[in-house]
């Protein structure tokens, strides 16, 4: 069913041992602005998508290995709340449930996902995650110079390493982040000279991935933020459409089978 609504711009999900855990929509925050995402849960991976007819289609299909995925609870502020963070290696980002009650059955889910997966395969869940960008609309001049004001002509980008907004110059380097990319990524100047600092020490217990050559003019080679934020753009579904609560088929079988134990314990 996952398959079907996603069709052509999706990949095949069915795989042995494979179980839909949950599914529902959460409000993702997006390079632009937050947006509602139909996630789905499976008790090995996490799929969300762009919703292009509530129920029936999505697109932009994205998968998440959860033995790769740590949760971190947000605090309430403003006009977010119930929120908490997806940290991977190569991507993470924020998003924000309905109720608290929503937050605490998606995380509770996703965590006893991940708990069952690293336990069966004996890995240790991964240290280093990617940074969370900041929105743009968080950013009306460069965060690192504090002097560049963004416009048509001076484009906001993102560092990868550190997730900070910043303009063409200040994000003139490039580095290679292992878990990211295997080709030099944008950086900030700041993030730039702390990787190289820490290559050339000689008593780094690991190798770290060796720096790239400088590519000087930021605004040139199409290196836009949102490249990296591909489920940022083509939302057809309505902001403020309502949707269902989220459905957790575990808890439904957890709760038939406890029915049934009880029924056959009173007959």
């Amino acid at each position: 069913m996952v398959e079907s609504c996603f069709g052509s711009s999706g990949q095949p999900l069915a795989e042995q041992g494979r179980v839909l855990v949950g599914e529902g929509v959460l409000t993702k925050m997006c390079r632009k602005k937050p947006k509602a995402r139909q996630f789905f849960l499976f008790n090995d991976i996490l799929v969300y998508g762009n919703i292009v007819i509530n129920k029936k289609k999505y697109n932009k299909q994205h998968v998440i290995p959860l033995e790769e995925v740590k949760l971190e609870s947000l605090k309430d502020e403003g006009q977010y709340r119930n929120g908490w963070l997806i940290r991977t290696a190569s991507k993470s980002f924020a998003v924000y449930a309905a109720t608290a009650t929503e937050k605490e059955e998606w995380m509770a889910h996703i965590e006893k996902c991940i708990e069952d997966l690293l336990r069966k395969s004996g890995k240790q869940p991964p240290s280093e995650h990617a940074a969370v960008w900041v929105p743009d609309n968080e950013a009306a001049i460069c965060m690192h110079c504090k002097k560049t004001q963004f416009t048509v002509l001076n484009r906001r980008h993102h560092c990868r390493k550190c997730g900070s907004v910043v303009c063409g110059p200040c994000s003139s380097k490039r580095y290679v982040l292992r878990g990211q990319s295997e080709k030099p990524l944008r950086v900030c100047l700041q993030c730039y000279d702390e990787l190289t600092r820490d290559r050339a020490r000689p008593a780094a217990p690991q190798p770290a991935a060796a720096p790239a050559p400088q590519i000087s003019g930021a605004g040139s080679g199409g290196d836009s933020s949102a490249d990296d934020d591909s489920d940022d753009d083509d939302d057809r579904v309505q902001p403020d459409q309502k949707h269902d609560e989220p459905k957790f088929y575990n808890d439904d079988e957890k709760t038939e089978e406890t029915n049934n134990h009880s029924s056959k314990e009173t007959k």
